[in-house]
């Protein structure tokens, strides 16, 4: 079993910049692809940004490319989600989430979750 803890959010100005940390305890996820997931007011859960298990595949949603960028450092036994020029549809709780196999989109293939972390995009 994987625990994961998020840190890292707050309440920022547009175009300011966060860097979450999800933080993994328990067995290792190294074979593990791991996620960001955001909930924005009112919306659905979204795939945000995804790194394969090896560091070398990444995902990012539209909204985010070129904004976010995600990696992991296994040694660490951390995940984290640099967030760049930050905007106010950013905002939401952010999740990291595991799986074993190659990254994917769909939330529901993740196996273990964070309990996430708040981050807030206001003027």
């Amino acid at each position: 079993q994987v625990d994961l803890v998020e840190s890292g959010g707050g309440l920022v100005q547009p175009g300011d910049s966060l860097e979450l940390t999800c933080a993994a305890s328990g067995r290792s996820f190294s074979a593990d692809s791991m996620g960001w997931f955001r909930r924005a007011p009112g919306k659905e859960d979204e795939f945000v940004a995804g790194i394969s298990k090896n560091g070398d595949i990444t995902d990012y949603v539209d909204s985010v490319e070129g904004r976010f960028s995600i990696s992991r450092d296994d040694a660490k036994n951390a995940v984290y989600l640099q967030m760049n020029n930050l905007k106010p549809e950013d905002t939401g709780p952010y999740y990291c989430a595991g799986k074993s196999g190659t990254v994917r989109r769909s939330l529901i293939l993740y196996d273990y979750w964070g309990q996430g972390t708040q981050v807030t995009v206001s003027s």
